[in-house]
């Protein structure tokens, strides 16, 4: 029998407690970093913008010479190659018959100010303020008409406008995307330190297994699948993997296995986990390390086992796949996050409508395999670990917890999706 089957979520906590993140760092071109997780505070060297520019494609103006336009009244502006303002002189008209006081009376005579075309992204003329869009104004030979009072800084992008100078724009831990990398490269930065990607080697272990490069299986054999599963989910979940061959059912060689993996920041095993007189992996951790959990409240994947050698983590898949993919996503997957400081990110989840029971497991947290379909959880082999098809067919589990004994059809459940 197992030593002592754990209640799911104490299992997890207990053994994410036991190991500590990486520490190791290495610096790449920000082309290489997509998916990669920031080591230090990213912190802007230059302003973006770097210059005010206009945002809309127009004339450049000073905004305050086109006080008093409107739909009806237009201001105008020369078009030329500097933006000046209007201006206004006194010229004299002679001797106004009405006062004839005032000799030689003066009249305030207003001059066209001037404006620069330009389009969206250019730099502001040296004057300039604003920008009238195209369509509030009107082009006549080198008259420009302008028929809308604008604001100073209306329709222009300022320096700084969209990152400024010695701001935090990405902090440690951040996952990078595509848009971060663009906005990297804005900034002008070409490389930046992020967190190595956590190696984990996986070892699949069982007399049964042949390679998948044997081209007929014998009676009582069966292709190794574990290991590569586990392999494109490590990949998947931005760690490294390195699969192992398969290593025999002898307490001896897979510790040798084992041992000469060391230099890997995470141990995964696939079979040998449960009570059987071949079930040899979780007595081996044990002798090498501190064995800190031999069954655990899960269904499928009782026979899981958890355990910690010289720091590293290590997870013990059972040898069922279906077992084994539900131990790699409650266990390895944590493990993995905490590793490479990955941030956590919530289940992708849609509800849906049971099309049939599915039961539960009293102290077990039940994985049950669903097929959706129209707005139907459709229930996959509720029954049988070994049932790899199922997951295959299956969209996501719905997830039992282990004081409910299941959902009777009709039910509305919570799927968490698998992909």
């Amino acid at each position: 029998m197992f030593r002592q089957r754990m209640n799911a979520d104490e299992a997890k906590e207990l053994f994410l407690k036991a190991f500590v993140p990486l520490s190791d760092t290495e610096k790449l071109p920000i082309a290489d970093c997509d998916c990669r997780i920031i080591a230090e505070n990213i912190t802007a060297a230059i302003n973006v913008p770097n210059y005010s520019r206009a945002a809309m494609d127009g004339f450049a103006v000073r905004a305050c010479d086109t006080l008093g336009a409107g739909s009806n009244s237009p201001v105008v502006l020369k078009l030329a190659k500097a933006v000046e303002s209007r201006n206004f002189g006194l010229r004299r008209v002679g001797v106004c018959e009405a006062y004839p006081l005032f000799d030689k009376p003066f009249l305030k005579v207003f001059e066209n100010g001037t404006c620069v075309r330009v389009h969206t992204g250019s730099p502001i003329p040296d004057g300039a303020d604003a920008v009238v869009m195209l369509e509030d104004a009107v082009l006549r030979e080198d008259k420009v008409e302008i028929f809308m009072q604008l604001h100073p800084g209306k329709n222009v992008g300022e320096t700084g406008e969209d990152i400024k100078k010695g701001e935090v724009i990405l902090k440690e831990g951040h996952r990078l995307r595509p848009c971060d990398i663009a906005v990297l490269a804005a900034l002008g930065i070409r490389d930046i330190p992020v967190f190595r990607k956590p190696l984990v080697a996986v070892i699949p272990t069982g007399e049964e297994l042949v390679s998948r490069e044997n081209k007929t299986l014998r009676e009582g054999e069966v292709y190794e699948t574990n290991g590569l599963m586990a392999t494109l989910y490590i990949r998947k979940w931005s760690g490294a993997s390195r699969l192992l061959d398969i290593v025999e059912d002898d307490p001896e060689k897979i510790k040798d296995a084992i041992s000469s993996n060391l230099d890997a920041d995470m141990i995964i095993t696939s079979g040998g986990t449960s009570v059987g007189k071949r079930d040899f992996v979780p007595g081996v951790v044990g002798s090498m390390g501190t064995l800190l959990v031999h069954g655990v409240g899960i269904s499928p994947g009782k026979p899981t086992a958890l355990g910690i050698i010289k720091g590293k983590p290590v997870v013990c898949m059972p040898g069922y796949p279906v077992a084994g993919i539900v131990a790699l996503f409650f266990f390895a997957r944590e493990a993995l996050r905490k590793l490479g400081h990955i941030p956590d990110e919530q289940d992708r989840k849609v509800h849906a409508v049971l099309s049939g029971k599915i039961p539960g497991r009293t102290g077990y947290k039940t994985f049950a395999r669903v097929k959706l379909e129209k707005g139907k959880a459709i229930p996959l082999a509720t029954s049988g670990a070994g049932i790899m098809s199922s997951v295959s067919k299956a969209d996501g589990f719905v997830i039992i917890p282990e004081n409910v004994e299941g959902y009777d059809k009709g039910e509305e459940v919570e799927v968490v999706l698998i992909e």
